[in-house]
């Protein structure tokens, strides 16, 4: 083959692959820009669907579903996220006093309480806001007797009443702030236990003083009783306690005084308790 027409051939065959390596690098662009474009419209449309299931609406719905199908954990965590991702809307305010609930049945009493109190601070007033105070109280109510308590018929009025007076106190807001409150009768009737719970306490701490011959403690706490719980059904021992203490230690006064209250009140009469006196140890007689 004569040298020109080699050359020739060698240039339409560089041309040829120069042409084929632009192709293939304009094809691998191609391929790219349209897996950019199929990928971003991909991902508006997903964003769009997620966007829409998301709605504070929907998430509301599903968060009340949950907590009314007793599924408080999920309830808790669609509440929250409701809350955190749409915190201006209705349905997030609506989220924070249905928080406060679900917090409670699950068990988590700090929670509750601490979602009860920001409830309150912040919206104070929203037309539910008793509802927020009432289940404040539930929180704090005294706990019923366990397993163990149950089987030894254990007398509560001896535990430690350690929550009772903020359960008290937060019904007492209900019934004396929100009269017309749909809680505020069963408020009322859990603010009577309450109050038979603490002065039954009273009392006994009063009779423990008492037996130990600490008459001046044991009066003082059987008059804080009377003060605090007037009405509750331990009314009566305390003022016995009263005037037994004030017997012992000589202070006729005030134990002629307690004991007309008592007939006053109570119709019967208290025998006069003999004061102890102590001798010296050196006398026998």
């Amino acid at each position: 083959m004569p040298y020109t027409h080699w050359f020739d051939a060698a240039q339409s065959q560089r041309k040829a692959l120069n042409l084929f390596s632009f192709s293939g690098r304009f094809a691998h662009a191609a391929a790219i820009a349209l897996c950019l474009i199929l990928f971003t419209t991909a991902g508006c449309r997903t964003n769009r669907i997620d966007k829409t299931k998301s709605s504070p609406e929907l998430l509301y719905k599903k968060a009340k579903k949950s907590l009314d199908s007793y599924d408080f954990q999920t309830a808790i965590k669609t509440y929250e996220a409701l809350a955190a991702r749409f915190p201006f809307t209705d349905q997030a305010r609506q989220a924070r006093l249905d928080l406060i609930y679900a917090y409670y049945r699950a068990g988590e009493n700090e929670s509750a309480t601490d979602a009860a109190d920001t409830f309150i601070r912040e919206n104070p007033t929203h037309p539910r806001v008793d509802y927020a105070w009432y289940v404040k109280g539930l929180v704090d109510f005294d706990k019923p007797p366990n397993a163990f308590e149950h089987l030894f018929r254990v007398d509560l009025s001896k535990r430690p009443p350690s929550t009772a007076r903020k359960s008290f106190s937060a019904f007492r807001t209900v019934v004396e702030q929100y009269p017309k409150s749909e809680y505020a009768h069963d408020a009322e009737q859990r603010m009577i236990y309450l109050r038979d719970r603490l002065a039954n306490y009273e009392l006994h701490v009063a009779q423990y003083y008492m037996k130990r011959g600490a008459y001046v403690a044991a009066a003082q706490r059987a008059k804080g009783c009377i003060e605090q719980f007037d009405g509750s059904p331990a009314i009566p021992e305390a003022l016995q306690i009263m005037i037994q203490s004030y017997d012992r230690l000589n202070l006729t006064p005030l134990a002629e005084q307690t004991r007309k209250v008592y007939e006053l009140n109570y119709s019967g009469q208290v025998r006069q308790a003999q004061a102890e006196i102590k001798k010296p140890w050196w006398k026998v007689w």
